[in-house]
C-alpha cells in the first residue's frame, strides 16, 4: 500500500479507535481505544453473541474488523465465513 493509504488508515484510527471487537454470531463490529477496552460489552447488543476483542490463543488485540487470523500468532480469531460468505476475499 502507498503512503496515502497508510495516512488514511492512521487518521481513521485516531478518530474511531486503534483496535477492533467483533461479534462471532452476527458480525457486529466496534472499534475502540486502549483506555475504553473495559467498556466493551461482553455480549453483542444485536444478537447476544460473544464479542471478541483479543486473540483466544495469545491475547493479542487486532486492528481490523475483517481479521480472521491473529497477526501475532496466526491462530484463528473467528470463522473465516459469516452467513456463508467469506469475510476476506481469496488472494
Amino acid at each position: 500500500m502507498g503512503k496515502a493509504s497508510d495516512w488514511l488508515r492512521e487518521e481513521r484510527r485516531k478518530l474511531l479507535g486503534d483496535w477492533s471487537a467483533v461479534c462471532l454470531g452476527c458480525g457486529y463490529a466496534q472499534r475502540y481505544f486502549d483506555e475504553s477496552e473495559s467498556e466493551l460489552p461482553a455480549l453483542c447488543p444485536q444478537c447476544g453473541g460473544e464479542i471478541r476483542s483479543r486473540c483466544p490463543a495469545c491475547g493479542a488485540r487486532f486492528s481490523s474488523v475483517f481479521a480472521v487470523d491473529c497477526e501475532a500468532c496466526g491462530a484463528a480469531l473467528r470463522p473465516p465465513e459469516q452467513f456463508g460468505v467469506p469475510i476476506r476475499r481469496a488472494t
